[in-house]
């Protein structure tokens, strides 16, 4: 046989191949799994009970097709979804060892449904003996994800054209001090609406003055304007607001506006068509801006600066200057997020009243992977987790599992670590983000 014959066989299709750390998620959700096994479910109190309240008094539930409470034994509750969860963490673990990738969506809705069964395993266990009111629960989770939300759209609009902002703090600090300041001087939230995004630009303007147009290193500069948002608020707030509050810092609060029919829903009524404007702004905004980023022309502008921005500058993109828009358009919407924590709830401002809420919406934009939805999603999981513990310290005594007050208090920033910890090392970065460009 010639050597012609020999070469011209068709080659054997090459094994798929496994991609490096593989077992990271699957080997993560069977340990969670295990914990929920054995802790929710096996070491639950015998004989006790979790309500799981669906429906309120006044809710749209004709005939009374869903019951108020379901009640449930704790440890069969948590176990069953405890073995289920294991099942989904089994399945994933074997399609990432044959490197066969599930088809479809498959993969991110079983990731979904392993966090559903979960949280319902631990919610069994914590609230063993009491009630849980997942309607209330819901509706202060999506209080608390209002700035969050905001604070991460800023994070995707700055670094998506290429500039890190750590300065979202400050920005939403700013807010909320602009937000009260204006509203109480003229007596209308409305007004405090607009100012909280104008606020909001003073710092917005100096990121993208010393990031962009003096090119410092983008993150001190962003520590720096968050201490100097700290610095200035608390001092205009000591000899200020503080001398009168009446006319400085009154707690106003935003109107709520209630959808009818939608708002008499079980338990997502109240919490998606019984709000302030704020947070129907955000619902448009993260649609807004998905469709801006990834459907028009800008949006791949944005996107080339971001990632190429020599590329962008020889087809003729201003590149600083995409840079300068997109930090300031982030820092209007962070005020917005700002406005939230004071004229959005009905508080007067208070010192450092941000309380590091714009380095958790950073995080949030990170597992989010830079995408204004998944922003959104990450927001809404670390604002349920503090609703969680907020919820959980107001059990009665002799109910619940009696988790100390301490970790209760520490387990939104724990969830926002682990979420972030599982998640960093795989996430793309754009190309150029924090990289200042000089035109040559």
């Amino acid at each position: 046989m010639s050597t012609a014959t020999l070469d011209s066989r068709p080659e054997a299709p090459s094994a798929p191949q496994r991609r490096p750390g593989w077992w990271h998620l699957p080997a993560s959700l069977a340990v969670l799994s295990l914990l929920a096994l054995l802790v929710f479910g096996v070491g639950a109190p015998r004989g006790s009970r979790t309500a799981f309240r669906i429906a309120e008094d006044g809710d749209l539930n004709p005939g009374g097709i869903l019951p108020h409470d379901v009640i449930l034994p704790t440890g069969p509750t948590a176990i069953v979804c405890a073995m289920l969860a294991l099942l989904i963490a089994a399945v994933l673990g074997a399609t990432a060892a044959t490197a066969r990738p599930l088809p479809g969506r498959l993969r991110p809705g079983l990731t979904i449904a392993f966090a559903l069964l979960w949280v319902t395993a631990f919610l069994a266990w914590a609230f063993h003996g009491s009630t849980v009111a997942l309607g209330a629960m819901l509706q202060t989770m999506m209080v608390l994800a209002v700035p969050l939300a905001f604070g991460a759209l800023s994070g995707v609009l700055s670094e998506r054209a290429g500039v890190i902002n750590i300065a979202i703090e400050g920005q939403l600090l700013f807010g909320a001090f602009g937000a009260v300041l204006l509203g109480s001087m003229t007596g209308s939230a409305w007004i405090g609406l607009l100012a909280a995004p104008v606020m909001a630009l003073v710092i917005g303007a100096a990121l993208a003055l010393f990031a962009v147009g003096y090119q410092v290193q983008q993150i001190i500069v962003g520590v720096v304007l968050n201490v100097f948002a700290i610095g200035l608020t608390s001092f205009f707030f000591g000899t200020v607001m503080k001398q009168n509050p009446g006319t400085f810092n009154a707690p106003l609060r935003l109107p709520t506006i209630r959808i009818p029919v939608l708002a008499d829903l079980p338990i997502i009524g109240r919490v998606l068509f019984e709000q302030t404007v704020l947070v129907y702004l955000m619902w448009i905004i993260v649609v807004l801006l998905t469709i801006a980023l990834f459907r028009t022309r800008w949006g791949l502008r944005v996107r080339a600066v971001g990632e190429h921005p020599r590329a962008a500058d020889t087809v003729g993109i201003d590149v600083n200057r995409t840079r300068w828009s997109n930090v300031l358009l982030g820092s209007a919407v962070a005020g917005l997020g700002g406005a939230t924590l004071t004229i959005g709830t009905g508080v007067a401002f208070g010192e450092e009243m941000s309380a590091g809420k714009g380095y958790i919406a950073l995080a949030a934009m990170i597992l989010g992977r830079y995408h204004p939805v998944g922003a959104l999603a990450a927001a809404l999981l670390f604002a349920f987790a503090d609703a969680l513990q907020l919820r959980l310290g107001t059990l009665p005594a002799g109910t619940g599992a009696g988790i100390p007050s301490q970790f209760l208090l520490m387990l939104p920033y724990i969830v926002t670590l682990f979420a972030v910890a599982g998640v960093v090392g795989r996430v793309r970065v754009p190309a150029a983000d924090g990289i200042p460009y000089v035109k040559q």
